[in-house]
């Protein structure tokens, strides 16, 4: 990863316009939005669930996650910004994941031109129709 220069990330922490449908299913059900970016990140489904199981400024899961994937995909960022936004609006940060997980997911179509030969069915011999016999006369 040293190689590679560092990226941003696909949208910043508040682009809700950007994607009405992940701002939705954020604000409207956040811990399944959690659970879903979870388990598409390779995480247990159920990690975000123990946030509600812990007193908590700071959202473990969402900062966890978050800092893991700026690694995996080289995103720029520091651990203290990760600190801040996860417990300034932890919604924010889950739906992000989610839209840079689906931007980082589509994958290129790849369409065949190549032309195909035809292939020529010969009937077996078994099926063709017996000769006929000639007669000499």
């Amino acid at each position: 990863m040293a190689d590679q220069p560092l990226i941003d990330w696909d949208s910043d922490l508040c682009d809700c316009c950007e994607d009405a449908q992940t701002c939705c299913y954020g604000f409207w059900c956040g811990p399944c939005l959690a659970c879903t970016v979870s388990g598409r990140f390779g995480e247990s489904r159920w990690l975000p669930l123990c946030d509600m199981c812990v007193d908590k400024m700071i959202s473990p899961a969402a900062l966890s996650l978050r800092v893991a994937m700026r690694h995996k995909y080289g995103i720029k960022g520091s651990l203290c910004k990760d600190i801040v936004a996860t417990s300034c609006c932890p919604t924010c940060v889950w739906c992000q994941m989610y839209r840079e997980l689906k931007h980082l997911k589509k994958s290129p179509v790849v369409i065949n031109m190549e032309v195909q030969s035809p292939v020529n069915m010969q009937p077996h011999p078994m099926m063709a129709a017996p000769p006929q016999p000639v007669f000499n006369r």
